[in-house]
This record gives C-alpha cells, structure tokens and sequence, in this order.
C-alpha cells in the first residue's frame, strides 16, 4: 500500500491566511498614527484624561508585542505546515523548524520592504530582527512542549 500524501491546502491554509493578516496589517489603515488615534481616543472615552506621553510609550510596547505574537505565530504556523508536508518524523524536526524561521524570517523582511514604500509606515530592520527572534522563541518553546509531551507518552 503507498504511504498516503500529504493534503498541501489542509497543512498550510492557517500560514497563509495569517500571512494575509500580517499583510493586511502592513498597510496604511494599522500604522502607528492610525492605530494610536483609535486606541487613545477609545482610552480616554473609557477612563478619562489619559497622559498623552504614557500613552505613546504604552502604545510602542503594544505595537512591538504584536509583532511578537504575529510572528511568533506565524513560525508555529509554518511548522506545522512543513511537519505536515515532510511528515512529522523526529529527524526532520529540526529541518522543518529551520524551514519554518526562515520563511518567518522573509515573510518579516518582505513586511518591512512593502512598508518602506508607505508615506505613513517605516520599514526598520529592527522589526525583522524582533519578528525573526519571536519566530525562533515560540519554535523553542514548541520544541521543548512537544518534547515533553513525547516523553510522557513514552512513560505512560
């Protein structure tokens, strides 16, 4: 009986959608300016007078955990669409991990360039640099989950 193939929509719609999403949010209508006039005037209609310096720095750090959590998802995301195209085999795991950074990587560098190309956004390094270390975070921390779920299903 041949080994069954791998249904390529069903293993990467997730990334691609979340790429889209990542997409969406690259454009004019999520910059900082847009997304902070929103936030703050929301802000102040629920708990008044809001200091507007306090605000820029909770707005930064708001922004930058996005791009820790988008990215981060994103590489677990591309994951499970390389296990699923490679099959999950335990010699293949680090081949697919290093498969998944490294398109969160390009996808954070693609981001970054189309921004560059957006009056109201700014394309920084630093934000693929960001991007790219949550990739390798969240891969780690998947690394080590399933690892010990592995070993618990050895040990029961």
């Amino acid at each position: 009986m041949p080994a069954s193939r791998p249904n390529l929509l069903r293993a990467w719609w997730p990334a691609i959608v979340w790429i889209g999403l990542i997409t969406f949010e690259s454009t004019d209508f999520f910059s900082s300016q847009n997304t902070g006039s929103m936030l703050y005037a929301l802000l102040t209609r629920l708990f008044g007078e809001i200091n507007f310096y306090d605000f820029l720095v909770f707005h930064h750090y708001l922004r930058k955990t996005g791009h820790v959590l988008g990215y981060g998802m994103l590489s677990l995301l591309m994951l499970r669409g390389w296990s699923a195209t490679f099959g999950y085999v335990h010699a293949w795991m680090w081949r697919t991990a290093l498969l998944a950074w490294v398109g969160t990587a390009f996808v954070a560098s693609m981001d970054e360039w189309h921004q560059s190309f957006i009056p109201s956004r700014t394309g920084n390094a630093r934000d693929v640099l960001l991007d790219s270390a949550a990739g390798l975070i969240f891969l780690l921390i998947a690394h080590i989950w399933l690892r010990r779920s592995a070993t618990a299903e050895q040990a029961a």
